[in-house]
């Protein structure tokens, strides 16, 4: 590499010399802005418990059925396909900043809107707004992390996205054991709240600055976030002020990009991970599980401490190795669990999670025990397998990938790609399992995954690493 070439791939804002910055304000920007997730997690989650509790509600409040209840489930996906779409303008228009003090507006409104609910269109209308929120979070969030934190910790920070959604469902789900659907939708005002408040204090990306020729801004927010400014330059940047054409979508850099954004943002819903925690109780409950609610509270640790585990060798261990590793254990969780439904396909007998951490001498010995470990084994791997990789990481590349200057339009994209086949495969999840029957749902659950196995091996670049122009410049062939 010439030394013209490396002085191209300079990261815009580097600390002198090329050691990593000591000062630890950039995790606690993270973590502001992480809350975003947090409260879009809480969001997704809501339904588990809710629906349960809306179904049991004594008059005058309001009750679901069978069809409410799944676009009570389904419909913040719309919402959030909106969302991502917004997110996509505001994130280069507002900044990052100001994106996310914005989306905890419709948060906080959504939320109110479902505790003063009187009928289900008001119930719905919450869970709408809720989900324009969730797409707005989801889309700017990832961004404004990338932005702020240098290549050394990206991996780490940019994981902990995915870890506060899946910390924000599993809080749904325990605040769902002693909290009604009202009290439930007032907890779930905190975080975007304390977002709030906590976000007023933190600066702008130096990177979304430095396009808008605010040079002194920038420098100020990296001697916030990285505790020194000595020695750093703003780079030429020249093309990162374009707007974005169609006629780009010719370029290497772009189209590379784009296709294996919106590739990962389908693999990972076609693996069935928002079916299986929209209707976590309902799966439990046809895998003939008694304590549904606590089988899900246990999905639920299980992916908030193995998205922990991947957030800690992400930046050690790299994206491709992970994706891939997460993948083989998708498959192998889901085909498991397609033979449990086809083994007790038409058995008379429950079980119950509680009965089988029992002692052994407690109970007989049986096939039913023994399947009924299946379950429990599989789904657990299933959901340790994608927290690893597919939960975490295709929300990390998009906000690597891009160039600048794309950055809102193309992260836009991938985000309505994502919330879009959300919808699809929550929606019709109850669908699939009736044509397919439960088995044949989670076999092609696993067809897919194995698609996504072999994506990654042939498409998805490792950026581990890299600064965020290096990256680009692989897209460029330089």
């Amino acid at each position: 590499m010439t030394p013209e070439d490396q002085e191209e791939t300079q990261p815009l804002l580097r600390p002198p010399g090329g050691r990593a910055p000591r000062s630890r304000r950039v995790f606690l920007a993270a973590f502001a802005a992480a809350l975003g997730p947090l409260s879009f997690g809480f969001a997704l989650g809501y339904s588990s418990p809710a629906i349960p509790s809306l179904r049991r509600a004594a008059p005058p409040a309001p009750r679901l059925d069978d069809n409410a209840a799944s676009w009570f489930g389904a419909i913040v996906t719309l919402g959030a396909t909106a969302g991502g779409v917004l997110g996509g303008w505001l994130v280069d228009r507002a900044g990052r900043k100001l994106s996310l003090l914005l989306c905890t507006v419709p948060f906080v409104i959504g939320f109110a809107v479902i505790t003063a609910a009187q009928d289900v269109w008001m119930l719905l209308g919450g869970r709408l707004l809720t989900g324009l929120a969730c797409g707005v979070a989801s889309l700017v969030a990832p961004v404004y992390i990338s932005e702020i934190a240098y290549p050394e910790v990206r991996g780490l920070l940019g994981s902990c996205v995915q870890l506060m959604v899946v910390t924000g469902i599993l809080l749904a789900y325990l605040a769902g054991w002693v909290l009604e659907w009202r009290w439930l939708a007032v907890l779930g005002c905190v975080p975007p709240s304390f977002m709030l408040l906590l976000m007023c204090c933190m600066p702008e990306t130096p990177r979304f600055l430095l396009t808008q020729h605010k040079h002194q801004e920038a420098m100020a927010a990296v001697q916030f976030l990285w505790g020194s400014e000595q020695g750093w330059e703003e780079p030429p940047i020249g093309a990162e002020h374009q707007d974005f054409r169609l006629a780009q979508l010719r370029r290497p850099s772009i189209y590379k990009p784009f296709i294996i954004g919106v590739s990962l943002m389908v693999f990972q819903q076609l693996s069935g991970i928002n079916a299986v925690m929209f209707y976590a109780e309902t799966i439990f409950e046809e895998a003939k599980f008694k304590d549904s609610s606590l089988a899900s509270v246990v999905v639920g640790i299980f992916q908030v401490l193995f998205t922990a585990v991947a957030a800690l060798i992400m930046d050690r261990a790299g994206r491709r190795l992970l994706l891939a590793l997460s993948g083989v254990i998708m498959v192998f969780s889901t085909s498991a669990f397609g033979a449990y439904f086809k083994l007790t396909e038409g058995a008379p007998s429950n079980s119950s999670l509680v009965d089988f951490l029992a002692p052994v001498s407690a109970e007989p010995a049986g096939a039913s025990v023994g399947l009924a470990w299946l379950a429990v084994g599989s789904m657990c791997l299933f959901i340790a397998g994608f927290a690893v990789g597919w939960g975490p990481i295709p929300w990390l590349l998009m906000s690597e990938i891009f160039p600048l200057h794309v950055k809102g339009v193309a992260t836009g994209i991938c985000v309505l790609t994502n919330w879009l086949m959300a919808f699809l495969v929550t929606k019709e999840f109850s669908s699939l399992m009736e044509v397919l029957q439960p088995y044949g749902a989670f076999w092609l659950a696993s067809a897919f995954c194995i698609l996504s196995v072999l994506f990654t091996l042939c498409c998805v670049p490792e950026t581990k690493g890299k600064t965020l122009e290096q990256i680009t410049a692989h897209f460029e062939g330089r």
